[in-house]
């Protein structure tokens, strides 16, 4: 299991402090450095019933200033998918990927339903 981190995020250690005190093994990754491959994107994409606004971090300033907004109604699922992969920044985080899950965001009640692989 993967899950895409920045260290500036609350979020983001929430999650890690949640998933070390139920024992997952995981591999961190830093989401800015290494954001996820496409194919992680379009696995993502698919837990998420292809709702492609759910991978972008709607808060951030990077979505704010690059109006990412206009661009999900105009541009091809492949164009922002690969938009998504060039800059970390814009992904939602924390990103769990697993080999039959996946998770946006940090909202306990959801994750407690995860099962290690």
């Amino acid at each position: 299991m993967k899950v895409y981190t920045y260290t500036g995020c609350d979020a983001c250690r929430k999650a890690i402090k949640w998933l070390d005190a139920q024992g997952f093994d995981y591999a961190p990754l830093p989401i800015r450095e290494t954001p996820p491959s496409l194919a992680e994107l379009r696995q993502m994409l698919e837990y998420y019933d292809g709702e492609i606004k759910r991978l972008f971090n709607t808060s951030g300033r990077d979505y704010r200033e690059m109006d990412v907004k206009s661009k999900i109604g105009e541009w091809s699922e492949d164009a922002l998918l690969e938009l998504l992969a060039a800059n970390g920044n814009l992904i939602k985080r924390p990103f769990l990927l697993g080999k039959q899950f996946g998770r946006l965001g940090f909202k306990e009640a959801e994750w407690a339903e995860l099962r290690p692989d």
